[in-house]
């Protein structure tokens, strides 16, 4: 057992399933379950169990998620100790993200704050465009959303994150594959103007040149995804998003799906030591 093998576990445990554990980690999804499984041959016991549509620990994944946790921030007081710079670095940055951003962000900045318990992590959130705006005018320091090409413009960019879109819907709805055309005829819960999410649906049915009936919007992933348990509408989602709601049925796009993209925008030149530690604990 290794401190990899406990990242990997942690990740899986915290964010549901093996896909948006490999998305969080940057790597992929065969590695993810690989390391998962030597680690559990390792321990003589499954960790987690598997269904077709959820991952949840077992009775000793429960008992090794805190102390996979403990060790795992042990390691990092330990090379702390032979680094003592990591904890002088001070300052202040100031980072903007859209709502509906999800939690892989603030565990990102979790993770900051405690290697530098002396730099000042501030979170301003907004719309894409007031985001954009904020960074042209050094108000916000880095910001962290979907972005199309015109809110690019003048930015240095970088892709954080991209994993295809789904369709999810109601438990007893039709299943197999969609096309975005049928989504788009189809009543939809949708989140509200300024949201992540919205800003990526938006982009993609806007691309595809279609209209969508938004039935209802709104403004928390539970209560959107309790509107489609109750029949108002499908909803589309990042998949490792959807996975959060293993009860409901993910429906894939069957021409090419659209994606849900999460870039970094800065801007250009050099930055000061506190945005360069932010820059390197997002990757």
């Amino acid at each position: 057992m290794d401190l990899r093998q406990m990242e990997i576990a942690v990740a899986v445990a915290e964010e549901g399933g093996f896909t948006a554990a490999a998305h969080r980690l940057r790597t992929v999804q065969s590695t993810v379950s690989t390391t998962v499984r030597a680690l559990e041959r390792d321990l003589g016991t499954p960790l987690f169990d598997r269904t077709t549509h959820r991952v949840a620990l077992t009775p000793a994944g429960q008992a090794f998620l805190p102390a996979a946790r403990a060790a795992l921030l042990a390691a990092d007081e330990a090379r702390a100790t032979v680094d003592p710079a990591r904890h002088r670095l001070r300052g202040v940055a100031v980072i903007g993200t859209m709502p509906g951003m999800g939690s892989r962000l603030h565990r990102a900045l979790a993770r900051l704050r405690r290697e530098h318990p002396c730099l000042d992590i501030r979170v301003r959130q907004a719309p894409a465009e007031r985001l954009c705006q904020a960074v042209r005018e050094s108000t916000v320091d880095l910001a962290i959303a979907v972005l199309d090409e015109r809110q690019r413009h003048g930015l240095v960019t970088r892709l954080l994150a991209h994993e295809d879109l789904v369709l999810v819907t109601p438990p007893l709805a039709a299943p197999g594959p969609v096309t975005l055309a049928e989504a788009a005829a189809m009543p939809l819960v949708d989140f509200a103007p300024g949201w992540a999410i919205r800003a990526a649906v938006d982009l993609a049915f806007l691309t595809a040149r279609l209209d969508r009936t938004v039935t209802v919007e709104a403004d928390d992933l539970t209560a959107a995804a309790e509107l489609v348990r109750h029949g108002l509408g499908g909803c589309v989602l990042p998949e490792s998003v959807a996975e959060r709601f293993p009860d409901l049925p993910v429906r894939r796009f069957a021409e090419e799906a659209p994606s849900w993209q999460v870039r970094l925008a800065r801007p250009g030149g050099d930055v000061s030591p506190a945005v360069a530690a932010v820059l390197r604990r997002l990757g």
